[in-house]
């Protein structure tokens, strides 16, 4: 069975440095770079969010923006080089809960270039008192766990500061 391509995830909480992280990941690789965008500029907070991101890369990115059909990009920049998806807590929110969390799995197996993925940590805080926001959160739990599961590395990213969580540091378990 042929080994797939170099999977990072990167997490964190609200501003915690984890698009700035992966954005180090994918430049280590070397290559060619690949932005996957699945925000959607509803309003104009948001619009300054996404300029902010545009702003921090430099001009050797290519930039796709998709919300919804992520393992279809995934599947037409293979080949382009090192993929960042930003972020899989938007495309799960895009597709109403409905996202093919299995489908994503498979085809990062399948991938012949590096991929890193960038999410949040939602469990962290509360328990929501509504049942759709718990719905969501438990899906977005079960996901995060799915990508862990298939990637090679996994990071979080706390203050600013990188913290690598897999593979795990000798000794722990």
């Amino acid at each position: 069975m042929m080994k797939h391509a170099h999977i990072a995830l990167v997490t964190g909480g609200a501003r915690s440095g984890k698009s700035a992280l992966a954005e180090r990941l994918v430049l280590q690789q070397g290559g060619g770079r690949v932005y996957i965008a699945t925000a959607q500029a509803f309003d104009d907070e948001m619009s300054q969010r996404i300029q902010l991101h545009k702003e921090r890369r430099d001009q050797g990115w290519i930039t796709v923006e998709e919300p919804v059909d992520l393992v279809g990009v995934l599947s037409a920049t293979d080949g382009q080089g090192t993929r960042l998806v930003d972020c899989l807590t938007l495309w799960l929110s895009n597709t109403m809960g409905q996202a093919d969390i299995a489908a994503l799995v498979a085809v990062l197996r399948q991938q012949r270039d590096p991929v890193v993925l960038v999410t949040n940590e939602l469990g962290l805080g509360i328990v929501p008192d509504n049942a759709l926001a718990r719905q969501f959160r438990d899906a977005h739990g079960w996901m995060n766990q799915a990508v862990a599961e298939v990637a090679d590395e996994v990071w979080m990213a706390v203050c600013g500061q990188p913290l690598r969580i897999k593979p795990a540091p000798a000794g722990q378990p």
